[in-house]
């Protein structure tokens, strides 16, 4: 038996749109409440939300057999927090903060098994291979892992072709937040030169064999990325969600009260 069919890898590759959302509570009882929305795929985020490797795997737990694939975003792009969220069943990894084609080449490695990669074979007691039930899973899983490397920094950009010609990278997702940030326009990331940035960077990374990422928070700016490109494209954050809807609700009576 080969390891699981990685649906999502499989649509950026067809050039398909991928429709996606963040979830940053942190608990598998709010993700599964997202799940029911019909998102192609889900950010379990570890880079800013509080999560570990057991809060993490046990989202991946309600996620399995979901029409919304799991990404998982790790805090950064070490080898060894590559491979424990791919034993614990991770199939897609979002890494933030890859500014150059190194980064990338060994973000590419950590994903595969040797003779492709130095990801640990330790398989047979990790829920990717279902403990064992996978009999074919290490000779099989390199062709189901699906890596995504953020480009957020100005450093990132001067790379950016240099790691879109990486091999392995399936897709590049640009950070709008941090990218803001590091061009000097800390959180605003609706400023012109941003926009132009970002605009660029969904045209090149377009015209390559990689898909284009973005996540966009406002109405406005996801529609922009939208029509600059984006083929995986988050339209918001679940905490953001929830919170701007309460809020608004507590405001709505106290005013009338």
């Amino acid at each position: 038996m080969p390891a699981p069919h990685n649906p999502f890898k499989a649509a950026l590759k067809a050039g398909k749109t991928q429709l996606g959302c963040w979830a940053s509570f942190a608990h598998p009882y709010p993700l599964e409440m997202v799940a029911t929305a019909g998102f192609d795929w889900i950010v379990i985020d570890g880079e800013h939300a509080p999560n570990d490797l057991q809060t993490i795997t046990a989202q991946l737990q309600v996620l399995e057999d979901k029409h919304s694939h799991a990404v998982v975003r790790i805090p950064t792009g070490n080898d060894w927090l590559v491979k424990q969220v791919l034993d614990a069943g991770a199939q897609t990894v979002l890494v933030p903060m890859v500014d150059t084609a190194e980064q990338a080449a060994a973000l590419v490695a950590a994903m595969r098994y040797p003779p492709h990669g130095i990801r640990g074979a330790g398989a047979a007691g990790a829920r990717a291979s279902r403990f064992g039930a996978i009999a074919d899973y290490v000779a099989t899983a390199n062709d189901e892992v699906c890596l995504l490397v953020q480009v957020e920094t100005r450093l990132g950009m001067e790379n950016l072709d240099a790691i879109l010609a990486v091999e392995g990278v399936d897709g590049v997702f640009i950070g709008p937040a941090d990218l803001a940030a590091d061009m000097g326009f800390p959180g605003n990331s609706a400023a012109p030169a941003v926009k132009a940035a970002i605009k660029d960077m969904l045209a090149r990374i377009g015209a390559s064999d990689k898909a284009a990422g973005i996540l966009g928070v406002t109405e406005a700016a996801t529609q922009d990325y939208a029509d600059w490109g984006a083929q995986f494209l988050a339209v918001g954050v679940d905490v953001g969600v929830f919170t701007k809807a309460i809020r608004d609700l507590e405001s709505l009576w106290r005013a009338r009260l």
